[in-house]
């Protein structure tokens, strides 16, 4: 059975989409990879295999060049898939432009959603003109405000950088540099139940005080894990399933292409 089909009632089931990294042009590649291609096969493959869907979170880096004609191209496939889609920008993406082109019907970019008794909070984690993250003081405020008008909530807080490392020092340098005044935030609220980012292009699933910390695989090229340089991972794209039980319990899972896409420089170095 499709892993979403087979949750409980009043279950939230949501899809995470992230780092699509898509261009202006369709021919448009990342380290060999035509990211468009990638993505529309995760897409299509999310859709068929994982059941219902209530949302689609897609956490950042829509856009590599962060062109209107990548995120108008984003808005359309997103825009098929018939559900609310919420929008996180990456350290590729330009904000402005993002909100621009890519918000449409179902597609938008919300800092907070409540869905019965699970609350998602979408926060900005961009430092422009930086791969880094950071939350300025105005948004931990924001998320300060969410929290406090909802104690009745289990909450979801999604971004794009991850606030912990995940064990490979070139990625954990371009983490979020002040997460601690983040989780001096979160720390004090009880109804807290997950972390979720993207940027890592690779499966993380920790937990730290009990909260639930998950990253998920790009749409397109992925980064080997626990690995201190830059190195392409040779496993497939792929997408996360998410589940919010009512009782504040999590099921998830990570699901891939059968098969790595063809034309991927493994000898690289960087992008």
């Amino acid at each position: 059975m499709a892993p979403l089909d087979n949750l409980p009632p009043g279950t939230l089931r949501i899809l995470q989409i992230t780092d699509t990294h898509l261009y202006a042009g369709p021919d448009g590649t990342l380290l060999g990879l035509n990211t468009l291609a990638s993505f529309t096969d995760v897409m299509r493959q999310a859709l068929s295999e994982a059941g219902k869907v209530d949302l689609i979170l897609a956490t950042g880096d829509l856009v590599h060049d962060a062109s209107p004609e990548g995120y108008q191209v984003a808005a359309d496939m997103f825009s098929g898939a018939g559900c609310p889609v919420y929008c996180i920008p990456g350290n590729h993406d330009i904000p402005k432009v993002m909100e621009k082109h890519v918000v449409r019907g179902k597609v938008s970019t919300p800092f907070a959603a409540r869905h019965g008794n699970w609350l998602l909070v979408m926060m900005n984690s961009i430092l422009l003109k930086s791969e880094g993250g950071h939350f300025t003081l105005d948004e931990l405020k924001r998320l300060k405000q969410a929290l406090n008008e909802n104690p009745d909530a289990h909450v979801m807080i999604c971004m794009h950088h991850q606030p912990v490392p995940v064990g490979s020092a070139w990625m954990d340098s371009m983490q979020v540099d002040n997460a601690g005044k983040f989780f001096q935030v979160i720390d004090k609220f009880d109804n807290i139940r997950c972390l979720l980012w993207g940027h890592v292009h690779q499966t993380f699933d920790a937990e730290r005080n009990g909260v639930r910390l998950l990253a998920t695989p790009s749409t397109c090229i992925q980064f080997t894990p626990c690995q201190d340089n830059f190195g392409i991972d040779n496993v497939p794209p792929g997408y996360r399933w998410i589940g919010l039980l009512p009782d504040g319990c999590i099921e998830t899972g990570v699901k891939r292409l059968p098969a790595v896409p063809p034309g991927i420089d493994f000898g690289s170095f960087g992008y």
